[in-house]
C-alpha cells in the first residue's frame, strides 16, 4: 500500500479546523467554547471517518474493501435506527426525544474505524479508533450532552459489530519469478500469494 492515508492525515487536519470554526460561530455564552469545538468535531467526524475509509479504498483499487465497507456501513445504520425505533430511550438532556440508544454518530464513527483496522490493520486503525472515541465523548461532553455512556458503548458495538461480519483483511496479489541455475540445472519457480 502507498499510504493513501496521507490524504485522510489532511482530511482530518480540516475537520479539526472547521470543528473549531463551529464552535466560534454557535458560541451562546452558557457553554465553554471547548464544548462546542468537540461538538462541531464529533459532528463532522461521524461521517469523516467512513468517508475517509471510502476513498482509501477507492485510491487503493480495492473494491472489494469498497464492497465491505457499503455493506458493513449500510447495516450498521440499519440496526442503530431500528433500536432507536424499537427501544425508545430518553435523551438525558431533557428533551422529550425517545431516540437515544444507541447514538448514531458513534455507530457511525465506529463503523468506520473498524473497518480500517480490519481491512488495513492496526498501523492505520489505531489512529481511528482514537478519532471515534472523539466521536463518542462528544455525544456526551458537548454543550448539550446528547448520550449518556450506554449510548456510546452501543453505538461502539453496533458499529465495530457490523464491520467485523463483513471485512476481511486486506492482501494484494503478489507473483514473484525467481530462476537458479547451477551444475547442470535449472529451476524456474512461479510463487503466487492471494
Amino acid at each position: 500500500m502507498k499510504n493513501p492515508f496521507n490524504l485522510s492525515f489532511l482530511l482530518l487536519f480540516t475537520v479539526f479546523s472547521i470543528g473549531s470554526v463551529k464552535a466560534q460561530a454557535s458560541l451562546d455564552g452558557t457553554h465553554e467554547e471547548w464544548e462546542y469545538a468537540l461538538e462541531g468535531t464529533g459532528d463532522i467526524l461521524q461521517i469523516g471517518i467512513p468517508v475517509t475509509a471510502g476513498i482509501v479504498s477507492l485510491l487503493e483499487k480495492d473494491y472489494e474493501g469498497t464492497k465491505q465497507l457499503a455493506l458493513s456501513y449500510g447495516t450498521t445504520m440499519a440496526i442503530t435506527y431500528t433500536l432507536k425505533h424499537l427501544i425508545k430511550s430518553r435523551r438525558p438532556e431533557g428533551r422529550n426525544r425517545y431516540d437515544s440508544f444507541p447514538s448514531g454518530h458513534t455507530s457511525s464513527a465506529f463503523s468506520g474505524a473498524a473497518f480500517i483496522q480490519k481491512r488495513y490493520g492496526w498501523k492505520y486503525g489505531w489512529i481511528a479508533y482514537f478519532l471515534a472515541s472523539i466521536v463518542g465523548v462528544s455525544r456526551m461532553e458537548g454543550p448539550d450532552g446528547y448520550h449518556n455512556f450506554w449510548d456510546i458503548v452501543g453505538g461502539a458495538t453496533v458499529g465495530i459489530g457490523s464491520s467485523y461480519l463483513y471485512t476481511t483483511s486486506y492482501a494484494k496479489e503478489t507473483v514473484q519469478i525467481g530462476f537458479s541455475s547451477g551444475n547442470k540445472s535449472y529451476l524456474f519457480s512461479i510463487y503466487y500469494s492471494f
